[in-house]
């Protein structure tokens, strides 16, 4: 009776050895953010001003679509402003924007340790009143078993006419003392996916 037991677990390791494993790839929020600089036009002189959005959140599912959220409350602004009413404090982890892309996890997969990959991503920004798609090529690099760090494959920046034209990033920037900005609104990203 035993070596039939010893028999069926011996038997079925190649079974569990043939099924796909996916690991449940997910931003580690504490190693992960993206910082922009936004330079002001309307001063005497050009002025930059570095932001930061960070504790990036968010995973990958078993079909390959990431979601990642942002809310005001990942931002620097509201520290930049001092005390606020508590009604800011209901908006802040109200989500602004939700980017949507596509990943198949199994890309993650078969990166060994030290290898890289550049992955040109499709991003759609999904909100009730914006519908915009935007391709950004980012490096993929296996650091550890469980940790892949993404950054930009290439320079990237915003369109400054494009969040102006936005009504509620413009709010937001006018809040900040922003009323005309460069076009060009230099971006750098560096995140962690980790299987966890």
């Amino acid at each position: 009776m035993r070596r039939r037991a010893v028999k069926a677990l011996i038997a079925l390791i190649p079974l569990l050895l043939a099924v796909p494993v996916h690991a449940d790839w997910q931003l580690d929020p504490g190693q992960s953010q993206v910082q922009a600089s936004i330079t002001q036009l309307d001063g005497d002189a050009p002025q930059t001003h570095h932001h930061q959005v960070s504790n990036l959140q968010g995973d990958i599912s078993d079909d390959g679509t990431l979601r990642l959220p942002l809310r005001l409350s990942q931002t620097d602004l509201l520290t930049r402003f001092g005390d606020l009413p508590p009604w800011v404090g209901l908006l802040a982890n109200t989500t602004l924007v939700t980017l949507v892309t596509q990943m198949p996890p199994e890309r993650l997969d078969g990166l060994d340790i030290g290898e890289s990959m550049v992955e040109t991503l499709t991003f759609r920004v999904q909100t009730d009143l914006i519908n915009q798609q935007e391709a950004v090529p980012l490096r993929f690099t296996r650091e550890g078993l469980n940790e892949v760090r993404v950054t930009h494959a290439e320079p990237m920046a915003l369109d400054g006419n494009a969040l102006m034209a936005n009504s509620t990033v413009r709010t937001v920037l006018s809040l900040l003392g922003y009323q005309e900005i460069d076009e060009h609104v230099p971006v750098t990203l560096n995140a962690l996916l980790v299987n966890r």
